[in-house]
């Protein structure tokens, strides 16, 4: 689908592909100006439907896990992005900034801090196909995250990174930045003002560069333009706030341009699904020293917020482009161990905060819900790891809806799961669909419809009432064990 960018007359009208799905269950619009040269026109939204809420189980009744999932919706997390423009008014990028809210306005008190929020919400909260589209996306870096592991979760090919203006030009930053060109990255050089020294310096290492037209003196801007052009670089005129502005940067030779005159920054919202830091914590020693998939992939399954974004990180890789992840160790295996560490530093630098473990109804049943399903599996099938693996992820995606407040097709649809996973779920079919509908009914103590459930697959037979009840109370015991973990961790 396409969003019209309507222009002036003396412009070409210019059809683009959509920059963002507007029915995105990821992304809320909550606030988009109206634009003095361009303006991004929305389609009418479609009707939603109420997401339907599974009956908790009876150890929580049903208002607490209804508070939970309203305190959820309530969590929400901000990304704010401005268009680039060409001279045609053809949408070509954006930059990314830090929001801490739906306001349109910026409090930033640690640039290191606003950065790891703005990749982290993009990537793993929103997903960069929702806020970007198919173009490059602008971030502000830091000194500190340029010389951190971390600046690799971000594809090169998709982010170009904004050397801000108080950062000291040195041979290890020069050094840094080749190293990073080397793997593909682009860098623009921020908020330029004057053609002086310090910009000669930082030229050979610097793909674009953005010219600040409040700020510049208007004398200085055709020899600045001029020289930065002889060298073979992009220019950006950022700031422009006017049509004169907009006519006299056309006239430099400006490539791209960017400011309130085209459109103020939009806002992008999503639901909030940070984990602890508890958790993090344990999840980098684990990374961080030579232990085995299998204690992975345990300290993974004590977390389902954890896999959410897991998944999200391995379907935003090349390695599983057109295929399914059905098990926890795939999503490993195509994230890789160094990747998830980054992820995972990523998220301890972007919100500290994390979630109430000990007090969180839902995600104490969706943890219960799928270690019961994979005791469940293992009992059915014991030399079948993938089913078991399979039953588990089934159980942690069963409430992902009700976590983040939206439609099961929408994020099903956006995780990329298999499809007997998928199917499970959404229509309670196949064996996994015959073992999360157990699942469900255990919670509710409904035997009726447990013994409904055992006797749809004769494989079934063997999950008698009583090893039922035996595997809630394992289950249970599990989860309650790692709540007390959390609870010395002080997570």
């Amino acid at each position: 689908m396409a969003v019209p960018i309507h222009v002036r007359p003396a412009l070409r009208v210019v059809d683009h592909p959509n920059p963002f799905d507007p029915f995105d269950p990821m992304i809320e619009i909550t606030k988009l100006p109206a634009c003095a040269f361009a303006r991004i026109v929305e389609p009418a939204p479609r009707p939603r439907h109420t997401a339907q809420r599974f009956r908790p189980a009876r150890v929580m009744p049903d208002s607490f896990v209804k508070r939970a999932a309203s305190a959820r919706r309530g969590q929400s997390v901000y990304v704010g992005r401005q268009p680039i423009l060409d001279g045609d008014g053809a949408l070509v990028a954006y930059e990314l900034l830090f929001r801490d809210g739906p306001d349109n306005r910026a409090r930033i008190h640690d640039d290191v801090q606003a950065t790891a929020h703005v990749v982290a919400r993009t990537i793993g909260e929103m997903g960069v196909p929702a806020v970007l589209g198919p173009h490059p996306g602008y971030v502000n870096m830091s000194r500190e995250l340029l010389f951190d592991d971390i600046v690799h979760i971000m594809q090169p090919r998709r982010f170009v990174l904004e050397l801000l203006e108080n950062i000291t030009f040195d041979e290890a930053l020069f050094k840094r930045c080749a190293q990073l060109r080397n793997a593909g990255f682009r860098f623009a050089l921020d908020d330029v003002v004057r053609f002086d020294d310090t910009l000669l310096a930082a030229l050979p290492t610097v793909d674009i560069v953005k010219i600040d037209f409040l700020a510049a003196h208007r004398d200085e801007l055709p020899r600045l333009a001029a020289a930065v052009k002889r060298r073979g670089k992009l220019l950006v005129a950022e700031k422009i706030e006017s049509h004169a502005d907009f006519m006299h940067a056309r006239q430099l030779g400006f490539d791209f341009f960017q400011g309130y005159f085209f459109a103020r920054p939009q806002v992008l919202t999503a639901r909030r699904a940070s984990p602890a830091r508890g958790p993090l914590l344990r999840l980098m020693a684990v990374l961080a020293g030579e232990r085995g998939m299998g204690e992975l992939e345990a300290e993974l399954k004590r977390n389902p917020d954890i896999v959410v974004q897991l998944m999200r990180l391995a379907n935003s890789g090349s390695q599983t482009r057109g295929r399914r992840v059905s098990s926890l160790r795939e999503a490993i295996a195509a994230t890789g161990t160094r990747q998830l560490m980054r992820w995972t530093q990523l998220l301890l630098y972007a919100d500290g905060s994390g979630l109430p473990w000990r007090s969180d109804p839902l995600l104490q049943l969706v943890g219960t819900r799928a270690r019961f399903m994979e005791l469940a599996a293992e009992t059915l099938r014991p030399a079948d790891e993938a089913f078991s693996d399979a039953a588990f992820m089934t159980g942690i995606f069963s409430l992902v809806h009700v976590v983040l407040g939206m439609q099961p097709e929408e994020i099903l649809d956006k995780l990329h799961l298999a499809a007997e996973i998928r199917t499970a779920i959404l229509a309670g079919e196949g064996a996994l669909g015959a073992l999360l509908g157990i699942a469900r009914a255990a919670e509710q103590g409904d035997t009726c419809a447990i013994d409904a459930k055992r006797h749809t697959q004769p494989a079934l037979h063997a999950l008698t009432p009583v090893l039922l009840a035996k595997l809630q109370c394992d289950a249970a015991a599990w989860f309650a064990q790692h709540r007390m973990d959390q609870g010395e961790d002080g997570a």
